[in-house]
């Protein structure tokens, strides 16, 4: 692979990642990590012809509308892409990859530390014992809820909501899940599908949100869902923000419906809705699902390989298909 290739990089990516793109392609790269706004991306793609971005960089219909006709791929560090208006780009003729399957363990793993965090008043404690105010041990204090032996519904059942199932199964949960259809998969067996989404919500002691976001999903967790669920519920979400209506949690968790809430993602990231900071029965987490050395590198391997194939003139090993 001969550098002749430009490529605009729109993020500063792990160390491993950068190197084999500047090793492999003439590169524009970002190079304090700033975040790009679609003017400077316009600026810099006027003589590129790919783009790997990440699900800060918004390419709506009119940004992508506006880039020019050399380039003929973005390839996004991340496996959702409600960031990227899929039909303007295929309608300009843009192909379009992901990062599929390498980032499934570790954002399970942090569904389950999120489920754990929640349940068992991990904020409360961990602040009282950070401000120095930790006192005699009492039987009454930071009383939470097992999980052992509890139901977890599990709102899409893809390759997370799969391993997710599999690290509850660890804890003696008994899994409900809805889905589109049903799922067939090994440690599965015992689970119960749902054909809708309502039918589901009325057995879920905890419900775990792995669902992707699409304007089907937007705020699909609203007040009436929430109603739904059993006194006390435990709700975690690791998908995508806007699957739940804020105002609607919040609401839930002040009036006690639900006893807590285990949150990765939010709505307007960074910028998540304040009232969550007030609440001591929310664990709050920034959107670190995929956050480990192993997983951000094959993230970054994923885009590669969708550059290479493409320069290539060969099929994306990671397409999005719309």
């Amino acid at each position: 692979m001969t550098k002749q290739h430009k490529v605009l990089v729109t993020r500063q990516f792990p160390p491993a990642v950068m190197k084999r793109l500047q090793d492999s392609f003439e590169i524009i790269r970002n190079e304090d990590d700033h975040h790009m706004a679609a003017d400077e991306i316009l600026s810099l793609a006027s003589d590129v012809s790919a783009i790997m971005c990440d699900p800060t960089n918004i390419f709506d219909a009119k940004l992508i509308s506006k880039l020019p006709e050399s380039i003929g791929l973005i390839t996004t560090f991340s496996v959702g892409y409600d960031h990227l208006d899929a039909q303007a780009a295929r309608e300009k003729g843009i192909l379009l990859g992901n990062t599929p399957d390498v980032l499934t363990d570790a954002t399970a793993d942090i569904a389950l530390l999120c489920m754990l965090g929640a349940a068992r008043q991990a904020t409360s404690a961990a602040k009282t014992l950070r401000d120095g105010k930790w006192g005699r041990w009492s039987s009454t204090e930071f009383l939470g809820v097992h999980m052992s032996g509890k139901s977890l519904g599990i709102l899409g059942m893809g390759r997370i909501g799969q391993a997710v199932a599999r690290r509850a199964r660890g804890f003696d949960m008994n899994i409900h899940y809805h889905n589109r259809r049903p799922v067939t998969a090994e440690g599965l067996e015992e689970a119960t599908y749902h054909e809708t989404l309502e039918q589901m919500l009325k057995h879920c002691q905890f419900l775990s949100i792995n669902c992707p976001l699409t304007p089907e999903t937007h705020h699909l967790i609203d007040e009436a869902r929430i109603n739904l669920l059993p006194d006390n519920a435990v709700i975690v979400n690791t998908a995508r923000g806007p699957v739940v209506d804020d105002s609607a949690l919040i609401d839930a968790l002040k009036s006690g419906k639900v006893a807590a809430a285990g949150l990765d993602v939010f709505e307007n990231e960074p910028n998540l809705d304040p009232r969550y900071l007030e609440l001591d029965n929310v664990f709050l987490l920034p959107h670190i699902g995929s956050a480990t050395f192993e997983t951000r590198d094959a993230m970054g391997f994923k885009c590669c390989d969708n550059l290479d194939a493409f320069f290539s003139g060969k099929p994306l090993p990671n397409p999005i298909s719309i």
